[in-house]
């Protein structure tokens, strides 16, 4: 992964940009041999890939994801954003009462992934001792990788985020709330947001590419495809693996 604690994003630098994966380790397999192909083709003097958050939950390998971004699944440098999936995990390896609410965002796949038994969780108990086996089970790496995350990303005229930013405040007072959960507010808005905003977290059938925003969330744990936005100085282009 990049140090991006210097990291200047410039229109120069080709960017891949990745939507919500949710657990699904064989598109983001997939995803990685077409950047890799892509670069092969269209040789880039820079470039760097950015994943949007949403890694795990829903689909069944939440744990084989994680194992391949903790050690950077492809051909480029990479900055992991968080999304709000990553957030309720870390809460319940914190805080076991969390699991009540995170199973039904689709944490007990996540759980099971991980080789914890998910039957009494599935009708509301044992949570306390789900929760000891999930955090046994979870490698530290894991654990450091999601501690790593950042919330957002500027790369010349676009601002990467997981869900989106609040009409009405500057990009760098957002809330951390907004950008991993808003929706509604976002999503509706016309305004000129100062830069793009590239976003997933709201699922939809392909790429949604509008003058203020470009939402990459193709639902892959459901559609089976998962998308990814090239950006490189006035181009952008869709690569996608289904």
């Amino acid at each position: 992964m990049v140090d991006d604690s210097s990291l200047t994003l410039t229109d120069d630098i080709r960017i891949y940009v990745i939507g919500d994966i949710h657990g699904r380790s064989d598109l983001l397999d997939k995803i990685a041999d077409l950047i890799k192909q892509d670069l092969a083709d269209r040789p880039a003097a820079e470039a760097l890939t950015v994943t949007l958050g949403d890694y795990v939950d829903r689909g069944p390998d939440s744990r084989g994801v994680l194992d391949r971004l903790t050690r950077n699944a492809f051909p480029t440098p990479y900055v992991p954003l968080k999304g709000n999936h990553e957030e309720m995990l870390q809460l319940f390896l914190m805080d076991p009462e969390i699991g009540a609410d995170w199973r039904r965002w689709g944490g007990l796949e996540t759980i099971q992934s991980y080789g914890v038994a998910v039957s009494t969780l599935m009708v509301g108990r044992g949570i306390e001792e789900a929760s000891r086996a999930f955090r046994a089970a979870v490698p530290d790496e894991h654990v450091a990788f999601l501690s790593s995350l950042k919330l957002s990303i500027s790369a010349g005229r676009y601002f990467l985020c997981h869900a989106g930013v609040r009409p009405g405040i500057p990009l760098d007072q957002q809330r951390p709330t907004d950008l991993l959960w808003i929706r509604d507010e976002f999503l509706s808005s016309k305004i000129n947001f100062g830069k793009i905003i590239i976003h997933g977290h709201s699922p939809v059938e392909e790429p949604e590419i509008l003058p203020n925003r470009i939402n990459l969330d193709t639902g892959a744990f459901a559609s089976g495809r998962l998308s990814c936005l090239v950006l490189e100085g006035d181009a952008r282009r869709c690569l996608q693996a289904s």
